[in-house]
């Protein structure tokens, strides 16, 4: 069934095609944008597409135009344009794209799930055994050093999961090059350095939100509204990791003036969630 349409009979391009009410409907809705034959049209087409809405909208298309051209313009274009923008996004994002693309990810996850099963299972283990061994040798320690284990633990699971998921490398090689890019040949003294130097880039990326974080609880731990209210611990565990600051003056201009309108003492930061 499709959706009610406009005064005088027009199609509502704001709207699907089938009624949303019903499971039907959106199913149809559903396989209609996500038809995967729409991922081999042209630039052409999809140009002509958008071209035929937008006369629609204007109620200017051209003589002769059946809803069924309409209907199928406005597959096309939902298939391959931003909802929002407008713009036609890259192939690979396109909602005609889903299908293929997800079996491609499952394909792979079906082909290469022992490889992900071991690294998982090893770096989890990896990691749980040194939390509990830490948290056994630690608990004569101060409270300060017994916080430290959870990056403890982390670095663990990166120096045993990634040689893990490159084991490949390491026993097959990696390529090497010239100064000029002229492939060498493949070295595995090149992949044990190239791993190396991931594992340890990965145990500096967490180590600000692993380690300073730590300290500030251990020092907000004495304070008295803190033994007034401990359940405040974990929210400002998070907010530690997770909240940044940024000076005022390198915001945008327009958000400058903003924040100079407002009543009150100058501000001279402002402050965001970078995400965890």
């Amino acid at each position: 069934m499709e959706a009610p349409r406009l005064e005088g009979g027009r199609i509502n391009l704001n709207a699907p095609r089938f009624e949303q009410s019903t499971f039907l409907g959106r199913a149809k809705h559903f396989f209609t944008i996500t038809d995967p034959r729409n991922i081999l049209r042209t630039a052409r087409q999809l140009d002509e597409a958008k071209e035929l809405l937008v006369k629609y909208r204007q109620m200017n298309e051209p003589p002769g135009t059946t809803d069924e051209q309409v209907w199928r313009a406005k597959k096309i274009y939902e298939s391959a344009f931003h909802p929002d923008t407008g713009e036609k996004m890259f192939v690979v994002g396109r909602m005609s794209a889903q299908v293929p693309m997800n079996m491609s990810i499952c394909g792979c996850m079906l082909t290469f799930y022992k490889q992900l099963l071991t690294g998982y299972a090893c770096a989890t283990t990896g990691a749980v055994a040194v939390a509990l061994g830490l948290n056994q040798l630690t608990k004569s320690t101060p409270p300060l050093v017994g916080r430290f284990v959870p990056f403890a633990a982390v670095a663990a699971a990166n120096c045993v999961n990634i040689p893990l998921m490159r084991q490949t490398e390491l026993m097959r090689g990696i390529p090497v090059t010239d100064q000029d890019g002229n492939r060498i040949g493949e070295s595995k003294a090149a992949a044990r350095k190239a791993i190396a130097s991931v594992v340890f880039s990965r145990i500096i990326m967490a180590s600000p939100g692993m380690t300073i974080p730590p300290i500030i609880m251990n020092h907000l731990d004495s304070k008295a509204f803190m033994k007034k209210w401990p359940f405040l611990a974990s929210p400002l565990a998070v907010l530690l990791t997770g909240l940044c600051c940024i000076a005022v003056s390198k915001l945008e201009p327009d958000l400058q003036e903003i924040i100079k309108k407002k009543d009150g003492p100058a501000m001279e930061y402002v402050y965001f969630n970078k995400g965890l």
